[in-house]
């Protein structure tokens, strides 16, 4: 299996294909896989900082970090998606995305948004559950906290 390449861009930075192919892939898999009609386009990219990891020049997973009092109070992290599953991508992209967090926002917590079936994904890369389930655009989701 090739190794994936870590690619590290504020919005400003990003080239607007490669915007247009994270936009592309987030559709992909949040509106079309899922079946949900939500506000992708939210004015949270812009503060952000984005990662994705491709192989042979296509993206197998993405994520954004958004600085506090952007999409959450405190840092979190976001747009979690991948286009190859099992491969452990979305592990990468998240360790990856921790240390974003880290060094461009100073986080030593972190917050996210969590699809309530993927807790046991997010445990695995330091997450605890920090919330009662709640309904977000139609699907159930937790809070989760990671902390330093």
């Amino acid at each position: 299996m090739p190794t994936p390449i870590l690619h590290k861009k504020t919005f400003r930075e990003l080239t607007i294909d490669e915007f247009y192919e994270l936009l592309r892939v987030r559709s992909e898999v949040f509106v079309v896989e899922q079946d949900c009609v939500y506000q992708d386009l939210d004015r949270d990219d812009q503060p952000s900082i984005h990662l994705w990891l491709s192989v042979d020049n296509r993206v197998v997973a993405l994520c954004r970090v958004c600085p506090a009092g952007t999409h959450m109070s405190r840092v979190s992290i976001g747009r979690v998606a991948t286009t190859e599953r099992g491969k452990g991508y979305g592990k990468q992209i998240m360790l990856h995305a921790i240390e974003a967090a880290k060094e461009h926002f100073g986080a030593t917590v972190i917050d996210i948004e969590a699809q309530e079936y993927a807790r046991g994904f997010y445990e695995t890369v330091g997450f605890k559950q920090s919330s009662a389930p709640f309904i977000l655009d139609g699907i159930p989701h937790i809070k989760m906290t990671w902390q330093a």
